[in-house]
């Protein structure tokens, strides 16, 4: 019988800023990509979303970098193994994001948290185990997790899945939004033409709900 320690390590994480034009205080648009992406990716989704509103776009990149298809470098934010260690540090990972960015950018306290795929795991965990309270969620392409019971900190949410996309896949798409109805959460589900993608259609409805949080 073998035994199993972990040894905590010191890994630096990585997160990109778009600002815009301004002195602020600006509301915060914070975002989390899906399974083999980058910051990069999500940067340019969260800017898509923004349009010509007075958003501070955060990109947080996964700690866990491989190299994907054709060698390009992706990240991914966990896998099954050692689930709940990996869901505390990347939760610690991103309070440690929020504060950092705090302490350089004059942000309000309107605060969104966007996840595409396998982010949209990452921006629920982020709200509901997060300190810092959120205005609203926007997720694309993922499904709420079933750990949670209580989703009031989800607060207000934008739910969007492509009629195409066999990954988050309308039966899942329909559990979440019977999810957030028994809960009493405010929400508006997005049914876009598309497959496992953020369409410009998605961005123009998401970029609506922005405006309404805003």
């Amino acid at each position: 019988m073998h035994a199993v320690h972990y040894v905590p390590v010191r890994v630096s994480g990585r997160y990109l800023v778009d600002l815009p034009d301004g002195d602020g205080p600006f509301g915060l648009l914070a975002g989390f990509h899906g399974y083999g992406q980058t910051a990069e990716d999500e940067l340019v989704l969260l800017k898509s979303i923004r349009g010509q509103r007075q958003w501070c776009c955060c990109a947080i990149e996964a700690l866990h970098h491989f190299y994907g298809r054709r060698g390009k470098p992706g990240s991914s934010w966990m896998t099954s193994r050692d689930r709940q260690r990996r869901i505390d540090e990347n939760i610690s990972y991103t309070d440690d994001v929020l504060n950092h960015l705090r302490q350089h950018v004059p942000l309000s306290e309107t605060m969104v948290l966007h996840g595409f795929s396998q982010g949209t795991a990452m921006a629920v965990r982020s709200a509901l185990l997060g300190k810092r309270s959120v205005s609203g969620v926007m997720l694309c392409g993922g499904d709420i997790p079933m750990e949670f019971a209580d989703l009031q900190r989800l607060n207000r949410v934008h739910l969007a899945r492509g009629r195409r996309d066999r990954m988050y896949n309308e039966h899942l798409f329909e559990r979440d939004v019977s999810r957030l109805r028994e809960a009493g959460i405010a929400y508006e589900a997005c049914l876009f033409n598309g497959a496992h993608n953020a369409a410009d259609r998605y961005t123009v409805e998401a970029g609506s709900f922005l405006d309404f949080v805003a």
